[in-house]
C-alpha cells in the first residue's frame, strides 16, 4: 500500500503579506483555483495511492480538514503538531501512525511537502513508479530535480551510479555559491534536492533509530500517548516538545547507506519566494503577471497582486507589488529574499501581521474587521452552511447584527429565533448568544460591536462543537 503523507506545517513568511504565520502560503491559492495543499493531494490522483496522512500545526487543523473536504478526500490521519521540529520527527510521526493503522503490513510511504508546485503530473507518476520499485527493496528514496539553472537557494545531490531504478548518492551538498552552481549545472551529476521521498515505515524508523535515537524516542512516547480530538490526532506535547529540531536529511539521508536518488523533471517549484511564485506562473506579453484588480501601463517582468482593491502600475520593471487588505508589499524580484527581514521587524515590533490577516479564519467560516474606533468595531462574518459557533458570552461588549444573505439561527438567552436577509438583532453585554447556518449557503452578517473592551480574549464559552 502506499500513503501520502503530507507535511503542512511551514509558515511560508518568504511570501509575506500572502502568506502568514496563521493562514501559511499552503493554505492559499497561489497557483490556479485550488490551494497548493489541495493541489498535492490532488496531484496523486491516478497513483493508486490510499488517503493521505496530513502532519500540520495546531492552529491549521480546522483549514486543513476544511480544504480537504471541500476536493471530497478523507485523510487517514490529522497529526497535530504542538510545536514545529522540523521534518525528522514530524515524518516519524506519520510513519508509526501509518503502522498503527495497518497491523502486521508495512506500507510504503510517499512524503511531500504541501507547498510545492509540479506543472508535469504524468512525469511526476512515473517518478513515483521508479522510487516505489526502489523503496519496495528496502531503499530510502529521494526526488532529485534535474536542475534548469545554477540555483543558489536549493541544496544539491551529486548522483552517482545507477542502483535499483535509481541512483546512488554520492553527496548532499549545501546550498552553494553561483560560480560553484554554475559547475554543478555544467557537470550534469547533480540535482536539486527537492525534499520528497519516499520508503517503506519500517524502514525509515529502523535508519532513524539507528541515527537519531533520541528523536525516534521521542516521537514514539508522544504518539503513544496521543488522543483523539475530532478529526485529529493530537500527539502528546511534553514529549514532543523536548524532541529536538531537525531535518530529514540531517538525521538520516545523509547517514544512511541506503539512500538512493530518482531523477525528476516535471516542472518542479518549491515557491520559496516571489520570484519563484513569479516564474511557476504563466505571464502575458509583457512579461507580467497580473492576478485581481490590476492595470499595468509600460510595465514589464513584473508579479503584481491585488486582493481588495485596484493596483495600478506605470513605467514598472522587474517588482514584485502584493496588496492586500492590511498590507502592501513593493520590493525588486532581485530582492525578495529579503522579505523575512520585514517579517522578523513585526515580530520584533509586536504588530500581529506576521501572523494574522485582517479576515481570521475560524472552524465556523471567518470574520474582517472592516472598521474600528474607539469603543467600536464593525466585522463582516462568514459562516459556512451546517457551521455554527460556540455559545458564549462577553463582559465588556454588547453587539449588533444584521444578515446581509443567508439565513441565521440566533441563541440569545433563553430564546432560539431565525434571522433572514435584513433582519437583525442586539445581543446585550453578559448575555448569552451563538450564530448557526441552518442553511445550504454561506451566511453572511454584519457585527457592530460596542462597549469599554473588544478584544478577542473577552470571549467565555459555554458550548463549543470544536472543542475550543
Amino acid at each position: 500500500m502506499l500513503i501520502p503523507v503530507i507535511l503542512s506545517g511551514g509558515a511560508g513568511t518568504r511570501l509575506w503579506p500572502l502568506s502568514r504565520e496563521l493562514y501559511p502560503k499552503q493554505l492559499l491559492p497561489l497557483v490556479g483555483e485550488q490551494t497548493m495543499l489541495q493541489a498535492t493531494v490532488g496531484r496523486l490522483a491516478g497513483t493508486g495511492a490510499a488517503g493521505p496522512i496530513v502532519v500540520c500545526n495546531e492552529a491549521h487543523r480546522f483549514m486543513v480538514a476544511e480544504q480537504l473536504r471541500q476536493i471530497d478526500v478523507a485523510p487517514r490521519a490529522i497529526l497535530l503538531e504542538p510545536a514545529g521540529r522540523n521534518t525528522a520527527p514530524a515524518i516519524a510521526l506519520a510513519a508509526q501512525a501509518a503502522l498503527d493503522s495497518l497491523p502486521g503490513a508495512d506500507p510504503i510511504l510517499l512524503v511531500l511537502p504541501a507547498d510545492h508546485v509540479i506543472r508535469d503530473v504524468p512525469a511526476f507518476h512515473k517518478a513515483i513508479q521508479t522510487a516505489v520499485a526502489a523503496a519496495g527493496l528496502g531503499h530510502l528514496v529521494t526526488f532529485g530535480v534535474v536542475p534548469t539553472a545554477p540555483e543558489t537557494g536549493y541544496g544539491y545531490i551529486q548522483r552517482g551510479g545507477p542502483l535499483a531504478g535509481a541512483a546512488r548518492i554520492t553527496a548532499f551538498v549545501e546550498k552553494p555559491a553561483r560560480a560553484v552552481a554554475e559547475q554543478y549545472l555544467k557537470s550534469g551529476n547533480y540535482l536539486w534536492n527537492s525534499g520528497m521521498f519516499v520508503f517503506r515505515a519500517s524502514r525509515y524508523l529502523e535508519e532513524l533509530r539507528r541515527h537519531a535515537p533520541d528523536i525516534a524516542e521521542a516521537c514514539a512516547k508522544s504518539l503513544a500517548g496521543a488522543k483523539r480530538d475530532l478529526d485529529f490526532t493530537r500527539v502528546e506535547a511534553k514529549s514532543f516538545e523536548a524532541c529536538r529540531s531537525d531535518s530529514i536529511d540531517y538525521a538520516v539521508m545523509e547517514k544512511t547507506a541506503d539512500a538512493v536518488v530518482v531523477p525528476l523533471d516535471a516542472g518542479w517549484s518549491d515557491v520559496g519566494s516571489w520570484s519563484a511564485l513569479y516564474e511557476a506562473i504563466d505571464r502575458d506579453g509583457a512579461g507580467n503577471v497580473s492576478q485581481g484588480d490590476v492595470i499595468a501601463e509600460d510595465s514589464s517582468g513584473n508579479y503584481l497582486f491585488s486582493e481588495s482593491r485596484l493596483v495600478a502600475a506605470v513605467g514598472l520593471r522587474d517588482h514584485v507589488v502584493v496588496e492586500t487588505k492590511d498590507a502592501v508589499l513593493v520590493a525588486p524580484k532581485g530582492r525578495v529574499q529579503d522579505v523575512k527581514k520585514i517579517v522578523e521587524r513585526l515580530k520584533k515590533d509586536g504588530r500581529y501581521e506576521h501572523s494574522l490577516h485582517r479576515e481570521v479564519y475560524r472552524p465556523w467560516g471567518s470574520y474582517d474587521s472592516i472598521e474600528n474606533g474607539e469603543r467600536y468595531q464593525v466585522k463582516r462574518l462568514s459562516v459556512n452552511p451546517g457551521a455554527s459557533m460556540s455559545l458564549q458570552m462577553h463582559h465588556h461588549r454588547a453587539e449588533h447584527w444584521i444578515v446581509v444573505s443567508g439565513t441565521a439561527r440566533i441563541t440569545r438567552g433563553e430564546e432560539t429565533f431565525l434571522l433572514e436577509e435584513n433582519q437583525s438583532t442586539y445581543i446585550p453585554i453578559g448575555t448569552k448568544h451563538r450564530i448557526e447556518n441552518p442553511g445550504k449557503i454561506m451566511l453572511h452578517m454584519i457585527e457592530v460591536q460596542s462597549g469599554s473592551y473588544l478584544g478577542e480574549d473577552d470571549i467565555v464559552r459555554f458550548e463549543d462543537i470544536y472543542g475550543r
